[in-house]
């Protein structure tokens, strides 16, 4: 069984877990999730904790296609406040920090973060790796084509499937070496990926086993639902249950949302179904 080392505790991910999505940040792709208020951090919190969320995961940074990227000063002056206070109301939550930064990561960890999750996987900031290396807290990597300022004007692969894979395995063993081994992988959806890119690699999904790590998987009214279905963020709810599904029952072990109800809903169908086989 996988585990996740959790403030010295092996947590097994014996099912899968519901990640709530906490966004500090004013021009979020999806407006209704954006945070800007302490009270609205709070009730937030707390309505995805009471509704099964297993990690809420603070982002202070809009990774969104052509977001202007902050400073790391107003990165971390968004951040702390915020972890402060949910570690201090919420002390049982796993809290994730959805940084490509070093120095975010490592002051985050210092005030009780206890995941990082990294769109770059290390590429962004070269000091990265090392600093997961010292503060040794699960670390979420993600492929990622560009940055999220270039990531979807035309990206081209052979086979996106076996990229994102030999990428990912490339960068596990790298950070192996660097002796850190509690690992999630995350295929970048959306992340320098057509449409059509997007739905091969869900298509694939089931091969992401083969690492025998936790996999991650954020469609959460993304462009992939909106572009088939041509609708808008604030009505993909269905879309995103339906790709939540098909994510699940192709090995997802951890389901990044905006709408942890309906997630953790999904979820407990998915059990229930295959439970009933057993």
């Amino acid at each position: 069984m996988i585990t996740l080392n959790i403030r010295q505790n092996l947590i097994p991910i014996d099912h899968p877990w519901v990640m709530g999505i906490l966004n500090l940040t004013p021009d979020s792709f999806f407006d209704k999730s954006r945070i800007d208020s302490t009270k609205k951090l709070l009730r937030t919190a707390e309505n995805m904790l009471a509704d099964g969320a297993k990690i809420l995961d603070i982002g202070a940074q809009s990774t969104r296609p052509g977001a202007q990227e902050i400073s790391a000063e107003d990165e971390i002056s968004r951040i702390l406040p915020a972890l402060k206070i949910l570690r201090k109301e919420f002390p049982g939550a796993i809290l994730s920090i959805d940084t490509f930064r070093a120095e975010v990561a490592q002051i985050s960890a210092s005030e009780g973060a206890d995941i990082i999750n990294d769109i770059s996987s290390g590429d962004i900031d070269p000091e990265m790796i090392d600093v997961m290396a010292k503060i040794k807290l699960p670390y979420i990597i993600m492929h990622m084509q560009g940055t999220p300022q270039n990531m979807q004007k035309k990206p081209i692969y052979q086979d996106v499937t076996k990229e994102v894979i030999i990428y990912l395995s490339d960068k596990i063993n790298q950070l192996r070496l660097k002796g850190i081994h509690d690992i999630i992988i995350d295929p970048g959806f959306g992340f320098g990926k057509t449409t059509k890119h997007n739905y091969q690699l869900m298509n694939n999904l089931h091969h992401f086993q083969f690492f025998n790590r936790p996999v991650l998987v954020g469609i959460s009214r993304k462009s992939m639902v909106n572009n088939v279905l041509e609708t808008k963020p604030e009505n993909a709810l269905n879309g995103t249950t339906v790709l939540n599904t098909l994510a699940l029952l192709k090995g997802a072990s951890i389901l990044r949302v905006h709408d942890v109800k309906e997630a953790v809903e999904t979820v407990r169908i998915i059990e229930y179904l295959n439970e009933s086989n057993k």
